[in-house]
């Protein structure tokens, strides 16, 4: 007999469940809820599954019927590609990652760049089919921030903003970690020091900081990093006043090479560069090799994070826990208290004194070129 020229109906769940004489939940358990089965069972349903074309149940109709999407929004202060450049955001997306796996859940990026209006914010964070948001260090006026708050979603806050109503916080003691590591330098015996830092606001600036800009709101991680050092010069008896302090907009090696250039331009008698972080810290590095400052005979510098790259150099530097940072985010947001009162985790950091930082020679060096 000559083959029917109708193309075959794919299955479906009900007609498979009726090929195989088994209940349609059975068929759902099969990709869903595997341990529900037998192996023997389960192999005989993914079978004839992949002989009759079925792909599986439909996830859209999935989650509409369980309201569950399955994903964890993770909402970052900058453009995606940032997060697979910075080595903290990697880390602490690694931990998050490791934490969404545990709990079979996916993992959908929301990145919060600059150039966005209140519109397109919302428009993002609205498309965005989570069950909950991780917001990642994300300027207190971002309104990518606002409409994720608008959404009514759990929410668990990294680093920053501090203070959302009813979100849970995992964070470190930024302003103690650096006061730790400023008092460290200042019984070296340095008192010209620069601080160079990433930006304190949501516009783009490059160059020194003055004392409006340090009152900036938007970033407070960065600027407690920086009252951190000032409270260690005031209690060694020094002005606040005296410290340089660069903004860099970028968060490079690069910006870090021309902070530092800026830093030794303005106080040319600066004799340690304290960096809120790592990658800054690298920088300036790169910058003393480049003029042929010996660091640290000639120039301390520091940084803040404890990055792979940082130790191999042996940066002096406070080490953050970036990976359970994301591992804590994660497990608060997806295995959240019964009580359901939001929770603050303050964890640990540990000041590494390295091979970056010595005392300060006895004369001044000269004027930068």
């Amino acid at each position: 007999m000559p083959r029917s020229s109708q193309p075959r109906r794919q299955a479906t769940l009900a007609s498979l469940a009726a090929e195989l004489k088994v209940s349609r939940t059975t068929v759902s358990n099969a990709y869903n809820r595997p341990d529900q089965l037998s192996a023997e069972l389960r192999a005989r349903v993914l079978e004839a599954a992949k002989r009759r074309g079925y792909p599986g149940p439909d996830p859209v109709a999935r989650s509409l019927r369980t309201r569950k999407a399955g994903a964890v929004g993770l909402l970052l202060t900058e453009a995606l590609s940032y997060s697979f450049r910075d080595p903290a955001a990697m880390s602490f997306l690694a931990g998050l990652s490791e934490s969404c796996e545990e709990a079979g859940e996916g993992l959908l990026l929301v990145p919060a760049g600059p150039g966005r209006d209140d519109v397109d914010a919302a428009a993002v964070v609205q498309q965005a089919g989570v069950d909950g948001f991780v917001v990642y260090s994300v300027a207190d006026n971002d309104p990518h921030l606002a409409a994720v708050v608008e959404r009514r979603l759990p929410m668990v806050v990294c680093d920053q903003p501090r203070q959302i109503a009813g979100a849970s916080l995992v964070g470190i003691d930024d302003r103690g970690a650096m006061r730790e590591l400023a008092e460290h330098m200042i019984s070296l015996g340095h008192t010209e020091i620069g601080v160079l830092c990433m930006r304190l606001g949501r516009d783009a600036r490059n160059g020194p900081a003055d004392a409006e800009r340090l009152r900036s709101p938007d970033f407070p991680v960065q600027r407690e990093r920086i009252a951190g050092v000032q409270d260690a010069l005031i209690a060694a008896g020094l002005d606040p006043q005296s410290l340089t302090v660069v903004e860099s907009s970028e968060h490079t090696t690069g910006a870090g090479h021309a902070a530092a250039e800026r830093a030794l331009a303005i106080n040319p008698r600066t004799t340690a560069l304290v960096c809120t972080t790592d990658v800054l810290a690298l920088g300036a590095l790169e910058f003393a090799r480049w003029r042929g400052i010996d660091v640290p005979a000639e120039l301390s510098v520091t940084g803040f994070d404890g990055v792979p790259e940082a130790l191999r150099v042996g940066l002096t530097t406070v080490q953050q826990p970036a990976e359970e940072k994301g591992r804590r985010a994660g497990a608060l947001l997806l295995r959240p208290s019964h009580s359901g009162i939001a929770t603050v985790e303050m964890l640990d950091t540990e000041l590494l004194r390295g091979r970056t930082s010595a005392p300060p020679r006895t004369w001044p060096r000269g004027p930068a070129e």
